[in-house]
């Protein structure tokens, strides 16, 4: 029987680093998600830039794919393709909202990404009304354990 608990299911294409390896502090660069072997740099897209083109879609099919709910891009496999085919999507992009980082700054962004305020895919971007409502979500986020921690005792 299923549970049906409000909560949305994973789908297995969370961003970068999936499953266990979100949660631990320190990586070394050996992760399956980067192919085992060490890679100095893994690959980001900005999801606040990306007009959702599908460029580096078409071009590295094992590494990018449309995230369904905002229609913008997002990197699913770090290993999914070459190095060389990557860049080859990140030369496609028009918008040159895909970048090559240090892997170890992933785990940042992907913590960010979980305040972010997708804009309507086709309309312009204020970014300073995007960072603002970033910053407001996170106070929120920020208060709601410590509200939790104070509050009623249990019965």
């Amino acid at each position: 029987m299923t549970q049906f608990d409000g909560q949305p299911s994973a789908t297995g294409f969370e961003p970068e680093l999936g499953g266990h390896l979100r949660q631990t502090e320190d990586r070394t660069g050996y992760e399956p998600e980067l192919g085992g072997q060490l890679r100095q740099k893994g690959v980001y897209v900005d999801e606040i830039t990306c007009i959702g083109c599908k460029h580096c879609a078409h071009v590295a099919r094992n590494t990018f794919y449309i995230e369904p709910d905002h229609g913008r891009s997002r990197v699913y496999r770090q290993d999914g393709d070459s190095e060389e085919l990557i860049q080859e999507a990140i030369d496609t992009c028009p918008v040159d909202c895909i970048h090559w980082l240090d892997y170890t700054e992933l785990k940042e962004l992907e913590r960010d990404r979980k305040h972010q305020v997708i804009p309507v895919a086709g309309f312009p971007v204020d970014k300073a009304m995007s960072t603002l409502q970033m910053r407001k979500a996170k106070r929120r986020s920020q208060r709601r354990p410590e509200a939790g921690s104070q509050g009623a005792t249990p019965q």
